[in-house]
Formats: C-alpha cells, sequence, structure tokens
C-alpha cells in the first residue's frame, strides 16, 4: 500500500470532517495545524480526499413538472371528485358554462376557452384587465385580496363592491356552480374594439 493510501485511509474520516466544516480543501493547509504535519505537501491528495467526500455523498432529487402559465388549465380534470361546474358571462351577456377543476386559475381557465378576459399583464398584479365580477352568494366565501390586488381594483372601470381580478381566484369545490361576469370595458385594451388572445 502506497504513502499516499495509507494516509488517505487513516486519515478519511479527519479529512471528511475538516471539510464539512471549512467546506474547501484549503483550509487543510491553511488554518488546521495537526493536518499540516500530515499532508505537508500533498495538496492532489487533499483535492482527492475532498472529491470522494462529495462524490460519496451526493444525493437524488425530484420534483414534480412544473406548468407554465395557463398550462394546467389545459389540463382535464382526471377524477370526477374534482370537478367544478362554473359559468362565465362575456361582455354580450352569453353564458358560457364551463367544466372547470380544482386548482384552476379564473383567469387562465378563461383564455383557454376564447372568453375575452385579456390578462395582459400575465397574472403579476400589475393590471387590472382580468377584472370580474363574482356572484354575491361566493364572493365572501373567497380570499380576502392582498393590497397589490386592492390597488389594481382602484384602477379598473366599473368597478363594484363585488370585483376581483380573476388571475387571482383559483377553484375549490366550495365554488361550484359559481358566475364570473365579464364588465364591459377595461383599461388596458390597447385597440378600442381588438379582441385579445391569450400570450
Amino acid at each position: 500500500m502506497s504513502v499516499s493510501q495509507s494516509i488517505l485511509r487513516t486519515n478519511r474520516l479527519s479529512v471528511k470532517y475538516i471539510v464539512r466544516q471549512f467546506s474547501t480543501a484549503r483550509f487543510l493547509f491553511k488554518d488546521t495545524e495537526p493536518y499540516r504535519k500530515i499532508l505537508p505537501r500533498k495538496p492532489n491528495l487533499c483535492v482527492f480526499c475532498f472529491n470522494s467526500f462529495c462524490t460519496s455523498n451526493v444525493k437524488n432529487f425530484h420534483s414534480t413538472n412544473n406548468y407554465k402559465h395557463g398550462e394546467y388549465e389545459w389540463q382535464d380534470p382526471t377524477d370526477p371528485s374534482q370537478i367544478v361546474n362554473i359559468e362565465y358571462v362575456d361582455r354580450q351577456g352569453t353564458v358560457i358554462p364551463v367544466k372547470a377543476k380544482v386548482g384552476d386559475n379564473v383567469m387562465y381557465l378563461a383564455h383557454r376557452y376564447d372568453i375575452e378576459l385579456e390578462g395582459a399583464c400575465e397574472a403579476s398584479l400589475a393590471c387590472s384587465t382580468c377584472h370580474v365580477y363574482v356572484d354575491e352568494e361566493y364572493f365572501d366565501g373567497l380570499p380576502e385580496p392582498d393590497e397589490k390586488e386592492d390597488d389594481m381594483l382602484d384602477l379598473a372601470v366599473h368597478l363594484k363592491t363585488n370585483s376581483r381580478l380573476g388571475c387571482q381566484i383559483h377553484l375549490t369545490k366550495e365554488m361550484e356552480g359559481i358566475r364570473f361576469t365579464l364588465p364591459k370595458a377595461t383599461r388596458n385594451f390597447y385597440v378600442d374594439g381588438h379582441v385579445p388572445t391569450p400570450h
């Protein structure tokens, strides 16, 4: 057995401990006196120990798929217990029934069904173009709007007491039968009469 192998074997735990404490191999020669004597001129061995420790402690991990903006809403319900039946009322007064699911975002869901709910800021709370009216019987059951949403609602035209931003509403089972009505106008349409398309 070579000297390097012997040192590596007998001092493996010590090297691991130092690497954990100082995070970098250069401290073996700089600030730890006992190991300066053991490994006075063996920088390659130090690096080898450090690399061995790092690679032997690699942990596998996984994550769930991340959906892009609005991608989740394009997935059909896979479990009947997750279905939420809702209605939109467009600017012409037409009622549009939609079979949605728990977790759907009201604005992105409207995009899927070609309902003219613009959402110019992509749900970043920087506009009020996804302004909707919520049925009074469901309105009080929604989570309270935060300060940013309130600020954007202040900019909305035709504001009412039951106004909310669609991008901030996510469907739950308790919202079965809820109706969202679009106002007659929004502030951010860049051409009068323009029909928005999803981004």
